[in-house]
């Protein structure tokens, strides 16, 4: 344990030593990790339930919209790309700003394989109220490879839960044709499903180390949002000059 602390500044040496999860043998391990596995595979039955209560939802129909791409105006209906499921990231966007959400922005610049969705019809793209030459250009700057729309001169945005000046939002459409249904929407931590981030935070020892968790005494513990990466921290980690 000391060999693995050394070159660590002091306050982190300290925590370390500190506060660590009891040391056992492998049987107790086994044991207590087996007690976990249950509740895990419990969890992973009921998000398939859950999953399949949103396969029966019903749906609304949606005006013919039109959004503006790189490429210009173009109808919702042809934002699918032929495709007949569409999801679309409601992007904050806070007018003249040099740097736009650091949740947002961390969020999408993590996708960069989305090839994969074509095996099952469906398309991912971001759609913010930011004018499409702003929205362009800061994806650049941020590494973004995502493909960005901007309702900046339509009400799609707010019709779907996020207006100008207001927050994120996950959307999903099907498409029948020509006429586009929205079919499922979330916000806040509902969002939080689908990045790898958290997922990958919460099986650590110290899990996010976030003020509101529930973790033993002497874990480390930080303000909410403390660890996540801001805007300028995502364009310099995957941005064009790195």
């Amino acid at each position: 344990m000391l060999g693995s602390v050394i070159g660590l500044k002091a306050e982190t040496k300290e925590m370390l030593i500190m506060a660590i999860p009891p040391v056992v043998d492998y049987t107790t391990w086994r044991e207590e990790l087996d007690k976990l596995r249950a509740r895990e595979k419990a969890a992973t039955r009921e998000l398939d339930a859950i999953a399949a209560q949103r396969r029966r939802l019903p749906m609304v129909r949606m005006p013919d919209y039109t959004l503006v791409g790189a490429e210009g105006p173009v109808r919702l209906v042809d934002i699918f790309d032929g495709k007949s499921q569409l999801i679309v990231y409601n992007h904050m966007w806070e007018p003249d700003a040099e740097w736009q959400c650091g949740g947002c922005t961390s969020f999408t610049s993590s996708f960069t394989r989305l090839g994969f969705l074509d095996n099952y019809d469906a398309r991912f793209v971001i759609v913010t109220q930011g004018p499409i030459e702003a929205a362009l250009d800061y994806a650049k700057r941020v590494g973004n490879t995502m493909t960005w729309y901007s309702t900046a001169d339509s009400p799609f945005g707010a019709d779907v839960d996020a207006p100008p000046g207001g927050g994120f939002a996950m959307n999903v459409f099907l498409r029948d044709g020509e006429t586009v249904y929205r079919t499922w929407h979330t916000i806040g931590r509902g969002v939080e499903q689908f990045t790898y981030t958290f997922a990958l935070a919460d099986v650590l020892p110290y899990g996010r180390q976030e003020q509101w968790q529930d973790s033993p005494e002497g874990w480390p513990k930080k303000p909410t949002y403390s660890g996540w990466l801001d805007s300028p921290d995502v364009a310099r980690l995957y941005g064009p000059a790195t």
